[in-house]
C-alpha cells in the first residue's frame, strides 16, 4: 500500500515539544485581518465584529482513518475539511483553526511534516489561519483534534431548526462517492494482505477515492446563495449520511419530509461501482456519509432561482410533522426513512 519514500527518520524527542511546534508551523502565514496574533504566546488573539462560530472534531487512528491507505498529507488536509464544512454549514466564513495532535513514538519527524503539509495546503487553499494547538505523546497511534473558528453576520447564520412545511430540500454536489471510495480501499487492503506484491488498479475509481481521501468543503456555497438572493431556512453538512442529516433538520424543526429516490444526485462512478459491489445505490446515497456536501432547505417561492442550477439538486420537500419522514421510491411507493449512517459511539 503506502511506501516509505523518505528513509530519513528523525525522532520527535530530538526536537522537544516547543522545537517541534516551531518546526512544523514555521511556514504558515496569516491571511485574515481578524487574526491579531496567531502562534507564539499563551493564546491567540482574534478580533471579530460579527458573530463567532466555533466547531471541533477529534479523529482517531483505527476509528476514523486507516494509515495503511490514508497518506498523512491527505489526513492533515481532511482533518481540516471536516471542521471547515461545519462552519460553511452555518452559512459562515471560516477564518482560523487550531490543531492538536497526540502521536506515538513510531512516528518520526518526517511523518509529522507530511501531516502538517496537508494542514498547510488546506489553510492556503481555504484562506484560514493556524493560530494554535498542542502536541503530546500517545501510547498508541495518532489522534488529531481540529477546532475551526469562523464568522457570520447575525442575520446570515442558518441553523438546523428553521425548516417549514412546503420548503424545498436541496443538496449540493453528489452523494455516496466517499463511502464507495472507502469500500474500494478496504477491498484492496485485504487483497494486499494476501498478496503484498499485488499492485491495485484503481484507475476506474479515481473520483471515489479522491472523495474519501481528499474531500473538499463547500466554501463556495455562501457566495452562490448570495448571488441567487436565496436565504435558506435550515442547513447541515452531510458527514454522517443524508438520511441522518435530514432527520436532524426535521427533528430540530419539528417537521416531516419527503425525499424522492429518482432525484438523488449520483455520479456515474457511484452507479457502476454499486453494481460491481452489489450495493443499492439509493442506500449508499442515503447512508454512506463523509460526502461533506451541504443539505439545506429553501422556501418554495425560491424554486425558480434554484431549479436548473448545476450546483444544486432539489431532492424533496418538507411536510408537516405528523406526515413523518419518507422516501418516495421510483415506483411511487413511500417508505419510512431510517438513520443508518455513521454512528461514532456504535460499538461494532
Amino acid at each position: 500500500m503506502l511506501e516509505d519514500k523518505n528513509p530519513q527518520k528523525t525522532s520527535l524527542s530530538e526536537l522537544g515539544e516547543f522545537g517541534l511546534i516551531n518546526h512544523i508551523t514555521q511556514f504558515f502565514s496569516v491571511k485574515n485581518t481578524s487574526t491579531t496574533y496567531a502562534i507564539g504566546d499563551d493564546a491567540a488573539v482574534i478580533s471579530n465584529t460579527d458573530e463567532t462560530l466555533v466547531t471541533t472534531d477529534l479523529l482517531i487512528e483505527g476509528v476514523h482513518f486507516d494509515l495503511s491507505y490514508m497518506p498523512l498529507k491527505h489526513l492533515g488536509y481532511k482533518a481540516v475539511m471536516v471542521n471547515l464544512s461545519d462552519v460553511y454549514a452555518m452559512n459562515g466564513k471560516a477564518t482560523q483553526i487550531t490543531v492538536s495532535i497526540a502521536v506515538s513514538n513510531r512516528f518520526p519527524l518526517e511523518a509529522i511534516e507530511e501531516l502538517y503539509a496537508g494542514i498547510q495546503l488546506a489553510c492556503d487553499t481555504y484562506e484560514v489561519d493556524l493560530v494554535g494547538g498542542d502536541t503530546t505523546s500517545s501510547t498508541k497511534g495518532i489522534l488529531i483534534s481540529v477546532t475551526a473558528i469562523g464568522t457570520a453576520k447575525k442575520d446570515d447564520i442558518v441553523y438546523r431548526h428553521g425548516a417549514k412545511a412546503t420548503d424545498l430540500i436541496v443538496v449540493t454536489g453528489d452523494l455516496g462517492a466517499a463511502y464507495l471510495g472507502l469500500q474500494v480501499l478496504e477491498r484492496e487492503k485485504q487483497v494486499f494482505k494476501v498478496d503484498p506484491n499485488n499492485q491495485p488498479d484503481l484507475d476506474s475509481y479515481t473520483y471515489l477515492i479522491e472523495r474519501q481521501l481528499k474531500p473538499e468543503a463547500r466554501k463556495d456555497l455562501a457566495g452562490w446563495l448570495k448571488e441567487l438572493e436565496v436565504n435558506p431556512t435550515s442547513m447541515i453538512d452531510i458527514s454522517d449520511g443524508l438520511s441522518s442529516e435530514i432527520m436532524h433538520i426535521c427533528s430540530q424543526s419539528k417537521v416531516g419530509c419527503k425525499l424522492y429516490e429518482e432525484k438523488l444526485p449520483l455520479d456515474p462512478q457511484v452507479i457502476s461501482t454499486c453494481e460491481e459491489f452489489e450495493l443499492d445505490s439509493t442506500m449508499v446515497a442515503l447512508s454512506g456519509g463523509e460526502d461533506y456536501e451541504i443539505l439545506f432547505t429553501v422556501p418554495i417561492a425560491d424554486f425558480e432561482k434554484i431549479k436548473g442550477n448545476p450546483n444544486f439538486s432539489i431532492i424533496g420537500h418538507i411536510t408537516e410533522e405528523n406526515q413523518g419522514l419518507n422516501l418516495v421510491t421510483r415506483a411511487g411507493q413511500e417508505i419510512e426513512l431510517k438513520a443508518q449512517g455513521w454512528n461514532p459511539l456504535k460499538g461494532e
